[in-house]
């Protein structure tokens, strides 16, 4: 037994000689300490076992440490007035003061930051504020915020630093035209629709027989076609995307024009009458004549056209398909507006208050079935139309004649051109219809206003700007 306790003695001597230790530890200070099973247990499970301080224990329960809670970003605790020697810290706190109202705004109980005429009252003694306790997180009503407000978070009240100045700034429209183009031979009918821009902003205008281009960006003017002495132009409608151009004329044929390359694609023909309406659906293209019908033509099929609408009883002027391609409305002298769906030959809807020929016809951009149409001479009105639920809703009477009608594609309003008897140009607010801008071209003395003939007016507006066709004058106005 001895033999074995100074065998074990001599291991641990020479094991001990042949451990490398740092040159700071002694020998001596190193023991070697024999632990029983039970012993090694107990000591792992004891009470008092001190866990490694670089080593993380985690368990089922989270218990916050508060210790680096920030409690004065959130008013829960008195915060600490900023020592003057330290320009860091003062600038750190009316930043965070400044950060805490334009979060919570002024009435959380947020003090604004310390100014020279607040910190010091009028005797130059320092008087300190306390900030109100109150909740945070409270109930508090929303409010309409203004549009102008500088803040991020949209907040309307003034914070303090803060200079509120108005971003949106007054619009301004010109009264005069940038661009006054010679037209001669401009037909002097109100039926027809002569004037049309295509989406590369060139403006295609019909000028007797001929048809000519002007290039808004280069101001580059093209003579396209020229249907002859026998024929003359009635109609002309720019395909939605690429450079087609549909031209209809007097002896009611479609002519397809390729405008990039001044060639002639096709001519389709099925009325009998001139055509004075054309409006695009994608590949499809709506044509709408004297001989009271509307043709869908598929510019892809070899047929001329795939299906006739009937249900006018006069010349159809005003054609304009909806924004989803879904519906079409048509306008006639009959004073009848109608709406058709894809696959209808007879109208779906049929709106009869107006008391004059409908050429005016436009689809909202903003809300799906939103449709105004105006009327003419007799009926001066401008009214607008649900097509989802079948509901007339508003009319406005615009004391003139109403020639067009086009929506902004950028805000809820609408501008209307006028003919006979104020030839003027508006910009509507839907709506309330409250007049944004009124624009007059000319004026007449009295005398010979009773002898002008406003039909002659025609008038397209694009988010580049407007153009008016004056037949009285043989002038284009681009504004």
């Amino acid at each position: 037994m001895e033999d074995r306790m100074n065998s074990s003695t001599e291991e641990q001597s020479s094991s001990s000689s042949r451990l490398n230790l740092p040159p700071t530890m002694s020998r001596s200070s190193l023991s070697l300490e024999t632990l029983s099973p039970s012993r090694h247990i107990d000591r792992m499970v004891n009470s008092g076992y001190q866990r490694s301080p670089s080593r993380a224990i985690y368990s089922d329960r989270f218990i916050p440490s508060r210790s680096g809670s920030n409690f004065a970003l959130f008013n829960i605790s008195p915060t600490k007035s900023p020592s003057p020697a330290d320009g860091r810290e003062e600038c750190s706190g009316a930043y965070a003061t400044l950060l805490r109202a334009a979060l919570f705004g002024l009435e959380s109980g947020v003090v604004p930051p310390a100014t020279p005429e607040k910190a010091f009252g009028s005797n130059g003694r320092h008087s300190p504020v306390s900030p109100p306790s109150r909740n945070i997180f409270r109930y508090k009503t929303e409010t309409r915020k203004s549009m102008h407000s500088l803040s991020p978070l949209g907040f309307e009240d003034t914070l303090p630093g803060v200079n509120h100045t108005p971003v949106k700034t007054p619009r301004k429209v010109s009264r005069s035209p940038y661009k006054v183009l010679d037209a001669p031979a401009l037909q002097d009918d109100f039926y027809l629709n002569l004037v049309d821009w295509s989406s590369h902003n060139v403006l295609s205008v019909g000028l007797g027989n001929c048809v000519y281009l002007w290039n808004a960006c280069s101001s580059k003017v093209t003579k396209l076609c020229d249907l002859g002495i026998d024929d003359s132009v009635c109609s002309v409608g720019w395909a939605q995307r690429g450079t087609h151009l549909a031209v209809g004329t007097s002896t009611g044929k479609v002519q397809i024009w390729d405008a990039s390359r001044c060639k002639r694609v096709r001519t389709m023909e099925g009325h009998r009458l001139r055509v004075g309406a054309l409006a695009w659906s994608s590949s499809l293209l709506s044509s709408g004549s004297r001989d009271k019908s509307i043709l869908q033509r598929d510019i892809r099929s070899q047929e001329d056209f795939v299906s006739k609408l009937t249900g006018h009883k006069s010349e159809v002027c005003g054609l304009k398909w909806s924004y989803d391609n879904r519906e079409l409305a048509s306008g006639g002298n009959d004073n009848r507006l109608f709406v058709w769906n894809q696959h209808s030959t007879q109208p779906v809807l049929k709106y009869c208050e107006h008391t004059a020929a409908v050429k005016a016809i436009a689809w909202s951009p903003h809300l799906h079935g939103l449709l105004a149409s105006g009327g003419g001479t007799a009926d001066r009105c401008i009214r607008f139309w649900n097509t989802t639920t079948n509901s007339h809703l508003s009319c406005m009477d615009t004391g003139s004649q109403v020639c067009n009608l086009v929506w902004s594609k950028n805000v809820n309003e609408l501008v209307s051109t006028h003919g006979y008897s104020q030839n003027q140009i508006i910009v509507w607010r839907y709506p309330t219809m409250s007049k944004v801008i009124r624009i007059e071209f000319f004026i007449l003395p009295s005398h010979l206003m009773d002898r002008l003939l406003s039909q002659g007016q025609e008038t397209k507006h694009l988010d580049s700007g407007m153009c008016s066709l004056h037949q009285n004058h043989r002038t284009l106005r681009v504004k």
